[in-house]
């Protein structure tokens, strides 16, 4: 803590991202001090045990707050948050902790960890093989093959039994996707929902409601957010799924379906945009309540 009792915390993030400005905005006004760490720049000296963002040294803050390490979901940002993880053994605390988010970057492994703490998912079949992949489909129906890095359903694409079905799959393994994850398409009600908490304790609720003309409900495919009260299973459920991870912020991606409530995917990183539009609430000041709090004490 510094000698004016304010914490000194840097925001990891995009320089002119919407929730990364928002953050620094509210951290800012709490503390006085604004530092947004761009992870490409970052330099970290293993000897020495320092590491520096220009002239600023990072393991000498108070804190840091992950709100993104990088633009777009890549197996490179396993490495960035390897450097953090290495800044957090040398003091300051982080925001959620770096190895928190290794164990859940990659859609894989979030999955098993999901499946493996009894959390009910789609059904999912993974295989390397395009045979057993286009196997899965006919018996599964209409599915959806997802990148193992990706957000906003970016990169996925539906496919179902028919002429062509293993072309279209070798083509999507050729394309990147050497792992073929594979989940059943179900029958959603028009949107899903965006269950978010702060440090293990329920927050707010809010739906992504599709715009009619796309599968899926994402905001860049014309989705809109709006509040949402959802059922005690469904809070039960998702308290159940985040608290698998150790995050301090994070939002449960949730699906109604006929068979009850399952979950799709923990984010590390999402929550603040639909939080702000659907739901009226600044996600930026409570993380920056939450997170002087949690230094002080």
């Amino acid at each position: 803590m510094t000698t004016s009792g304010k914490p000194k915390v840097a925001v990891v993030g995009i320089a002119g991202g919407w929730s990364s400005e928002r953050l620094l905005d509210a951290l800012q006004e709490r503390t006085g001090f604004r530092c947004l760490v761009d992870m490409a720049q970052v330099r970290c000296d293993l000897a020495t045990g320092r590491a520096y963002f220009g002239e600023v040294d990072l393991t000498a803050l108070d804190g840091l707050v992950i709100k993104k390490v990088g633009v777009e979901y890549s197996p490179e940002l396993l490495d960035r948050l390897e450097l953090l993880r290495f800044i957090a053994s040398q003091g300051p605390r982080i925001f959620s902790p770096p190895a928190s988010i290794i164990a859940m970057l990659d859609r894989l492994s979030c999955t098993v960890t999901l499946v493996a703490g009894g959390i009910p998912m789609p059904p999912t079949v993974v295989t390397e093989s395009v045979e057993q992949a286009a196997r899965a489909v006919e018996r599964m129906g209409r599915s959806v093959l997802k990148p193992l890095y990706s957000t906003k359903a970016r990169g996925m694409l539906v496919v179902e039994p028919g002429p062509g079905l293993r072309e279209q799959i070798a083509d999507y393994r050729d394309a990147g996707h050497p792992m073929i994850y594979l989940q059943q398409m179900l029958a959603l009600p028009g949107q899903d929902l965006g269950v978010v908490f702060l440090g293990g304790k329920y927050l707010a609720t809010y739906a992504r409601v599709a715009n009619g003309e796309s599968w899926n409900t994402t905001h860049r495919a014309g989705g809109r957010y709006q509040e949402y009260e959802p059922s005690q299973e469904i809070k039960d459920l998702a308290h159940k799924a985040q608290a698998l991870f150790n995050l301090d912020f994070t939002c449960v991606d949730v699906a109604e379906t006929e068979q009850g409530p399952v979950v799709f995917e923990v984010s590390a990183f999402g929550g603040f945009r639909g939080l702000k539009e659907g739901c009226g609430l600044d996600a930026a000041q409570n993380y920056a309540d939450y997170i002087c709090r949690e230094l002080a004490s």
